[in-house]
């Protein structure tokens, strides 16, 4: 059994007597087991946030199913810890207090000294010790990120869900959290997805990708296995001819399906036969 599945899942927002609808996904069929780390690929807009919004519990399925364990997901659940593309950290709060308000939640039966412990802990893990009094606005973007990331670490969920963790920073940054997250998985093993619109970055930490479709009614494509040896380094993935060969293959389908109907060798529209004006003949526009 799948430790999270999605089952012939569909999801529609609105509804079409209202004027205000919006079909985002349809017959989603995902399944990922225990310790598996699989990534979705897919350009904006195509309801990759709400896929993954169908598996933390946020919303429900239109039609099919959410399962945690083969039980249907009817909401939120500590299990399922999820880290969210915007940081979503309480700005009056410190580093320790943002990670310390999900381990008091999650372990309120603990003594004070093990949640401190169990807080300190995850901070240290992700390189944030000397900003632990600091709040989010005296932080850069990644050590935000880093917050969100221990936060969600320091509740030891069983599934890590995270929804373009990475997509605002800078590459440097994002470079360096890439490989602090698959460290981290190296070490725990977490049953974890990721969703991302980097087909480098699901390269690099996954398992599995699996392309999301255009919508309206996005569903999932063909899953690509990654078959390249852990620890992975950017560096050297770069001359390792199977990644060049799946890079090339999972590009090329998404290119393939973002393709506008219609357009192609069939459908080249004429542009009109413009010449450029010569230099040397005098120019009969006035510029003003």
């Amino acid at each position: 059994m799948a430790t999270i599945e999605l089952r012939n899942a569909d999801k529609v927002f609105g509804s079409p007597a209202s004027g205000n609808y919006e079909d985002v996904l349809r017959n989603i069929n995902l399944a990922i087991d225990d310790g598996e780390f699989v990534a979705i690929v897919g350009y904006s807009g195509t309801g990759k946030t709400t896929l993954i919004n169908l598996l933390s519990g946020l919303v429900t399925p239109s039609r099919g199913e959410a399962l945690y364990h083969g039980k249907p997901i009817t909401g939120p659940d500590p299990e399922r810890g999820l880290i969210f593309q915007n940081y979503s950290l309480l700005p009056w709060l410190t580093v320790y207090g943002n990670v310390a308000l999900a381990v008091d939640q999650k372990f309120s039966s603990w003594s004070r000294r093990d949640r401190d412990t169990q807080i300190r802990r995850f901070i240290d893990m992700v390189n944030l010790s000397p900003a632990i009094d600091k709040r989010p606005a005296e932080l850069s973007g990644g050590m935000r990120q880093r917050v969100a990331v221990a936060r969600t670490l320091a509740m030891d969920p069983e599934v890590l869900l995270m929804d373009e963790p990475l997509g605002a920073l800078d590459a440097l940054t994002r470079g360096e959290l890439q490989r602090e997250i698959s460290q981290i998985w190296e070490k725990q093993r977490k049953t974890a997805l990721l969703i991302t619109n980097s087909v480098d970055e699901g390269l690099l930490m996954a398992d599995r990708i699996i392309p999301l479709t255009l919508g309206p009614g996005a569903t999932l494509g063909p899953e690509f296995k990654v078959d390249l040896p852990r620890p992975r380094v950017a560096e050297e993935l770069n001359r390792d001819p199977n990644y060049t060969r799946l890079r090339k293959e999972i590009t090329e389908y998404l290119i393939q399906i973002g393709e506008p109907e219609g357009e192609g060798p069939d459908n080249i529209i004429p542009l009109p036969d413009i010449q450029p004006l010569d230099p040397d003949e005098k120019s009969t526009y006035t510029w003003i």
